[in-house]
């Protein structure tokens, strides 16, 4: 089946019980592709009935995925791995039609997927508990770990099988049912995506209901869901926190980042200059820990910031099916967004020294130019909120105590970059560098055996590595005594050598 084929299947459909099935709701949303402006297909805005049946079937479908052996769970989660492995030219040509990144990123995000769907399914069998050092002779104590229930993950659009893939495969390898929410963005991209999940795991165990705030709403507030993971907005973040809060369900909460991007002398300003383009313009800028507040030593800004508008200058936008390392933004509200937090910088004082507008000859798609802006403060607006685009906002600092004052001076606490070969800086900023990552002299890679996740209005948890897999399980003590015996040492009655007459 050719891809616009599967855009037409797939539309105003949910996956729901094992089965991918029209949608009752009558409310439904364009999916416009972002490099043509054209309607590629049409999303449902899920009933709240078909919820309640969501729910219901993931309860009953994990019930009967917990009694499976471990060995067996992990078998099945290779098989998914194994089959998406084989989709990801065609998952890779849809995520990009839908949503604009390059073909080569949305390939590597299938790949990205893989790896940790591998990873979880070994992690997963591998830790069950443990058994302590008993606290009474001849008992038994040791811990369990447990699945949650149904797990809720309200997916983004930026990384909607990636982030799926990070979160799914855990909920699942813990023993959870699972239901996605994807971004009404890439809704095609996830029900495509839950293909390879459904065909080798239990009916109802991983379902996607679709749609925008409503459907997430009521997942969030249902009764009978058990967690929530959510990447997105702080305010919605804030909101799901809350509810969660208010019902004492735990969640994942994953919210904006504002990550700074540190450049000092020793560096080699060549490979500093490519790392830089790379952090700031990849995916378009529409990743949370992207690149957003550059802090560059002055004795190197000016050769800086020549070197990174070379590298610039020479992307290639475009249609993501072409030869392009920049696409357009997701939608045409993002870009309108995104072009007033340029205009913003600009009357705050900042200085356009490359890009600043829309390329020339892109009469459709929602398109920008790759932007660096100088003379920037800590003050303005763009170093205190995200501004999730391609720009690389620049300010000169005297020192690096200087630049570490002021990449900590931030709301957000997500990842942050240095750029040194001064191995003292190096450890001072491992460990003084406010985030949940720092990545020096090698930006935004993720490893699944390491925690990802933030501080501060980043977010609270952590996905991948076994953190990740200990966000989605619960812990229970369990202490046995074989014998069945007595414990006079604290039973009723009380000695009377222990009273307080005893012993005053």
């Amino acid at each position: 089946m050719g891809v616009l084929e599967e855009f037409d299947r797939k539309s105003h459909s949910i996956l729901l019980d094992g089965e991918y099935r029209r949608s009752e709701s009558t409310e439904s949303r364009d999916v416009i592709d972002p490099a043509t402006e054209n309607v590629i297909a049409q999303i449902a805005e899920t009933s709240a009935a078909e919820i309640d049946t969501a729910v219901d079937a993931g309860h009953a479908a994990q019930k009967a995925w917990w009694r499976k052996s471990a060995l067996e769970r992990s078998e099945i989660m290779h098989d998914i791995a194994n089959d998406l492995h084989g989709m990801k030219a065609q998952l890779a040509e849809v995520l990009t039609r839908e949503m604009g990144k390059p073909y080569k990123e949305s390939a590597d995000e299938v790949e990205w997927s893989v790896s940790a769907i591998r990873y979880y399914a070994e992690t997963g069998r591998t830790d069950i508990g443990r058994v302590m050092g008993n606290a009474t002779e001849g008992h038994m104590n040791y811990t369990l770990k447990l699945p949650l229930g149904v797990v809720v993950t309200i997916q983004p659009f930026n990384y909607p099988m990636t982030l799926l893939a990070w979160e799914g495969a855990a909920a699942l390898a813990c023993g959870n049912a699972v239901i996605v929410k994807p971004s009404e963005y890439t809704t095609v991209t996830t029900l495509l995506f839950a293909e390879a999940f459904n065909r080798h795991l239990p009916a109802g165990l991983f379902q996607v209901v679709t749609g925008a705030g409503d459907a997430g709403r009521r997942l969030v507030e249902h009764p009978q869901t058990n967690m929530v993971a959510f990447t997105g907005s702080v305010p919605t973040g804030k909101a799901i926190a809350a509810k969660c809060g208010e019902m004492m369900k735990p969640s994942l909460i994953e919210t904006s980042g504002n990550d700074p991007f540190i450049v000092m002398p020793s560096a080699p300003l060549d490979v500093v200059a490519r790392a830089a383009a790379f952090a700031a313009y990849m995916n378009c800028g529409q990743i949370c820990v992207s690149a957003e507040r550059f802090f560059v030593h002055q004795d190197i800004h000016d050769a800086f910031v020549e070197k990174l508008a070379e590298n610039a200058r020479a992307l290639r936008i475009g249609n993501g099916l072409e030869q392009v390392e920049l696409g357009p933004m997701v939608a045409e509200k993002e870009r309108t967004r995104y072009e007033g937090v340029l205009d913003n910088a600009r009357a705050q004082g900042a200085q356009v020294a490359l890009g600043g507008g829309r390329p020339a000859g892109f009469d459709q798609g929602w398109f920008v130019e790759p932007t660096i802006l100088t003379d920037c403060n800590p003050q303005m607006d763009i170093f205190n909120s995200e501004s999730f685009g391609p720009v690389a906002p620049i300010c000169k600092v005297s020192s690096f105590d200087q630049a570490l004052e002021y990449a900590n001076d931030s709301q957000y606490g997500l990842g942050a970059c240095l750029y040194t070969m001064d191995m003292g800086e190096t450890f001072r900023a491992a460990e003084e560098l406010d985030g949940g990552m720092v990545w020096i002299n090698a930006p935004l890679l993720d490893n699944d055996a390491g925690p990802f996740g933030g501080t501060k209005m980043s977010g609270m948890g952590r996905q991948l590595g076994p953190e990740g897999l200990e966000t989605f399980r619960k812990t229970k003590l369990v202490w046995i005594d074989p014998a069945c015996g007595t414990q006079d040492f604290w039973w009723f009655p009380y000695a009377e050598d222990e009273s307080y007459e005893a012993n005053s």
